[in-house]
């Protein structure tokens, strides 16, 4: 790549702080920082390895802050963990053998859906921060829902991060931040796994990715200490929001 001008640099970090925010916050923020890297002219496998490497920052930050405000307990989801690991690593093995026009095609049908279920009356979740009952269903349910969105973040990616906060709140019956603060974790997981692959094949600008990552993280620091603040009332419009419009976006790539 050739030498980057101060002002796209400037404009790359803004748009990776913004990204950063609204990824910690609800996820969705590769819809923003993947067609800048393309509009650069970065082809399309170094673009999405680069993404991933900033993406790794921002999600590592967006975890750790709800690991210590106590809104992950990383040993309740070890099963989610282990299971998120796996299903990455076979869906980034896979990527290059199978195709993925349906993905496409359906997604956005399925973000819509996500955000009618977030903001349906009769779905609302406690308030309450409190974890459901370890049972062996519960370990079932931790294995199959981390295979499928690991696996789906290693083939494709947009929409994890609502994926796994929706899903969660309606298999364990989570609030909106306990559900947030698990899905940071595990697209943490799922990304870094996808990192090292892309890094293994080469596909990473890494002074272009480092320089959005720290952007990145910024925003994410930002965007997790306000929705632990602000609780689910800031999250729930901001989530749905994002949801709708990457929905929009996804569904003009795929069908348009």
């Amino acid at each position: 790549m050739e030498f980057l001008e101060p002002s796209t640099l400037i404009v790359l970090g803004l748009v990776a702080f913004i990204a950063g925010f609204i990824d910690a916050v609800a996820g969705g923020g590769g819809m923003l920082t993947v067609p800048a890297l393309l509009s650069i002219g970065l082809p399309p496998h170094i673009a999405l390895g680069t993404n991933k490497l900033a993406a790794t920052f921002a999600s590592s930050t967006a975890a750790l802050t709800y690991f210590k405000k106590k809104l992950f307990d990383p040993t309740f989801w070890k099963a989610s963990f282990i299971a998120t690991l796996c299903g990455a690593i076979f869906g980034t093995l896979l990527v290059n053998y199978i195709s993925t026009e349906w993905l496409e095609k359906g997604l956005p049908l399925v973000i819509l859906c996500a955000a009618i279920y977030t903001i349906w009356p009769t779905q609302i979740a406690s308030e309450n921060n409190q974890l459901p009952e370890v049972t062996p269903k519960l370990k079932r349910q931790q294995t199959i829902q981390g295979l499928i969105l690991g696996f789906y973040d290693g083939v494709a990616g947009p929409g994890t991060g609502a994926f796994w906060t929706v899903s969660s709140m309606a298999m364990y019956r989570l609030n909106i931040l306990l559900a947030s603060g698990l899905a940071k974790a595990m697209n943490f997981t799922s990304n870094f796994t996808s990192l090292v692959t892309f890094a293994i094949l080469g596909h990473i600008n890494w002074a272009l990715g480092l320089t959005m990552g720290i952007c990145l993280m910024a925003g994410a620091f930002i965007g997790a200490h306000s929705a632990i603040r602000f609780g689910s009332k800031f999250i729930r419009p901001v989530f749905v929001t994002v949801v709708c419009i990457l929905a929009v976006k996804l569904a003009l790539d795929a069908w348009f």
